[in-house]
């Protein structure tokens, strides 16, 4: 409860950072892939790209809220470090239920692909991200066969993953939030195993980093800690990075760290670190 409490206190300071303590040096490209006003992404160009890796990223907001642009500071925070960032929009709940986002999310992957490689862009070395819902919605499309097959889509050249704070498994002990947020995304009578992470994973080659704190608010951290076993019973890659900044409730974390410079928050700065040196 007292997280949950200081998740709400949050997001005071955290819009006041975003209105008045953040710059907009980039101005992104916008690519529609669809007709609904969210199927869309951005792209970011940095000024002098530092590595051949491109990023691919996944906006979260509880499936029912949040768009590319409204993360515009995310792409502005990686442009700066130097990394080519796409973000991608999806369709929102309760109007579109699931699996209406994955579906988009697969779509949106495979229109950004094309576009780099019309622009010239290395596309071998992808690393795939997301937060919240976003890590929900990237991780299936990473670690599932099914959904891959379905929607066709290669993600042969992804060389890494990082979920920030996901839902990868819906567990009975979930808080209030969460059930809410799952009851407004699916259909009723809907086999939820169909849209869960941990039920869909196969094994893969992309080695994952999960980002996920104790005092979350919303999720809890064994979220990571099911889907990790999972990996290690499939084959898969991974490690568990638990947050140690004091801002560690769930929208600080998972999408307020972009707000900071390495040098001031622990968590971009493993972030970074991962992206770097995988």
């Amino acid at each position: 409860m007292i997280d949950y409490i200081r998740e709400n206190l949050s997001y005071y300071p955290m819009y006041y950072r975003l209105i008045f303590k953040t710059k907009k040096e980039f101005t992104p490209e916008r690519v529609d892939y669809g007709p609904d006003r969210n199927q869309y992404f951005l792209y970011y160009e940095p000024a002098k790209p530092v590595s051949g890796k491109v990023v691919i990223w996944v906006h979260g907001g509880g499936w029912n809220a949040g768009d590319p642009k409204f993360f515009d500071f995310v792409g502005q925070s990686m442009a700066k470090a130097g990394y080519r960032f796409v973000s991608m929009g999806y369709r929102l709940s309760p109007k579109n239920k699931y699996p209406a986002q994955i579906e988009d999310v697969c779509r949106c992957f495979n229109a950004a692909v094309r576009y780099l490689k019309d622009k010239g862009i290395g596309t071998s070395e992808l690393i795939v991200s997301g937060p919240s819902a976003g890590a929900h919605l990237s991780s299936i499309m990473c670690y599932s066969k099914k959904v891959q097959e379905k929607y066709n889509v290669d993600v042969s050249n992804v060389i890494g993953y990082i979920g920030v704070g996901g839902p990868y498994s819906f567990r009975k002990d979930q808080g209030m939030t969460l059930k809410m947020l799952l009851g407004m995304l699916f259909a009723k009578g809907y086999d939820r195993t169909e849209g869960e992470p941990w039920s869909l994973m196969d094994k893969s080659h992309i080695p994952m980093l999960l980002i996920q704190s104790r005092h979350d608010g919303l999720l809890a951290f064994e979220c990571a800690e099911d889907f990790a076993e999972k990996a290690a019973t499939v084959g898969n890659r991974c490690e568990i990075y638990e947050v140690e900044d004091k801002r560690n409730t769930h929208s600080w974390y998972t999408a307020g760290c972009f707000l900071f410079s390495r040098e001031e928050d622990k968590t971009l700065n493993r972030f970074m670190t991962w992206i770097e040196n995988i």
